[in-house]
């Protein structure tokens, strides 16, 4: 190694020495960063597991990264389901390029099963996938208590199988209405609106008020929850909290509506349903389904970092839930139902 020299390429490397046999006496052009050949026919290859600086000289081939950092990791950074390795090259603003990891938000398929039947297929980030299910039939009116769950259990195949307790039934033609369910669109299958609108009453919580200080507090404290978001930039979180701004649960999904199911699913398995006392906070917009979802969880007061939509504000103003849009302090929006906000 003492002969080893890096003068073609100004870069920053840890490297993954691995020494093969090889007769191989002349260097191919284009591969000077990682083969090297030697007198005695030995051949170094040595993987790029970070550079600072990649110099526009025809001397590095990008496919040779991607190729050799495919299975290295940083020891340092903790893995989590949610998470997957990205690399990209990104381009500076003097036009040196930059050759990086860089994390990206999971998205996979996960099968919702009833016993030995497939309910809907959905596409979502890993990760408290029970949670997402359990929410998601809170969500459908095919539960409505804790005890009508059995058992619910994630397997290694991205599936999750719900038994229902001894003599809960399913609706007529449940197992029918859901296909794939996309990671932006939560109502896809859906045969009618008014099918959605019939499955819950419309709130009836009283004495549910919320002050103005504690709103502007939300979105601060659903950010520093947002560990994947942090990482990646591209997941979306739904946050519960209580009248006084206490966050109870976060989750975090590439879906919306998942991010939502997630946290619903999360009270439904703790038996906090109803959650009549508390506020349901989005990062996105606020959506018809997501006010379907908080109607189902019994949610008075929904609040997003983004707008809503028209039918979302309609859905509000029918079933007596307080929507807030554009919640970015020291401002936010109010439409529906304002007798909830102490002005």
């Amino acid at each position: 190694m003492e002969h080893f020299h890096r003068e073609k390429c100004d870069l920053s490397l840890v490297i993954v020495p691995v020494i093969e046999k090889s007769v191989v006496t002349n260097p191919v052009p284009g591969h000077a960063l990682n083969g090297f050949h030697f007198d005695r026919g030995i051949v170094v290859w040595f993987a790029a597991v970070m550079s600072k600086k990649i110099m526009a000289s025809g001397n590095v081939k990008m496919a040779d990264f991607h190729r050799l950092q495919q299975y290295l990791k940083f020891p340092l950074m903790k893995e989590v389901p949610s998470i997957g390795p990205g690399r990209i090259i990104r381009r500076k603003q003097d036009g040196s390029l930059e050759y990086l990891r860089d994390d990206l938000t999971i998205e996979e398929p996960l099968e919702i099963r009833i016993g030995g039947k497939a309910l809907a297929t959905t596409m979502r980030t890993p990760g408290h996938d029970e949670e997402l299910a359990a929410g998601f039939l809170v969500s459908e009116a095919i539960v409505r208590h804790r005890k009508d769950v059995a058992r619910i259990s994630a397997d290694a195949d991205n599936r999750v199988i719900v038994d229902l307790a001894d003599g809960v039934k399913l609706k007529p033609n449940s197992t029918q209405r859901f296909g794939t369910i996309s990671s932006s669109c939560g109502l896809c299958g859906k045969t009618s609106i008014d099918e959605i609108r019939q499955n819950y009453p419309a709130i009836e919580s009283a004495n549910v008020r919320s002050d103005i200080a504690t709103l502007l507090s939300l979105p601060e404290k659903l950010g520093k929850a947002q560990g994947d978001f942090a990482r990646t930039g591209g997941i979306h979180a739904a946050g519960v909290f209580e009248l006084s701004g206490e966050l109870k649960i976060a989750r975090e999904d590439i879906g919306r509506h998942n991010a939502v199911d997630k946290v619903i699913g999360r009270a439904f398995l703790d038996e906090l349903l109803p959650l009549n006392r508390h506020v349901l906070l989005v990062s996105g917009r606020a959506s018809f389904e997501i006010m379907q979802k908080a109607l189902a969880a019994g949610i008075p007061i929904v609040a997003a970092v983004s707008a809503p939509s028209t039918l979302a504000a309609e859905f509000a103003r029918e079933n007596n839930q307080t929507l807030i849009g554009f919640l970015r302090p020291p401002s936010f929006n109010i439409y529906s139902h304002i007798e909830r906000v102490i002005l």
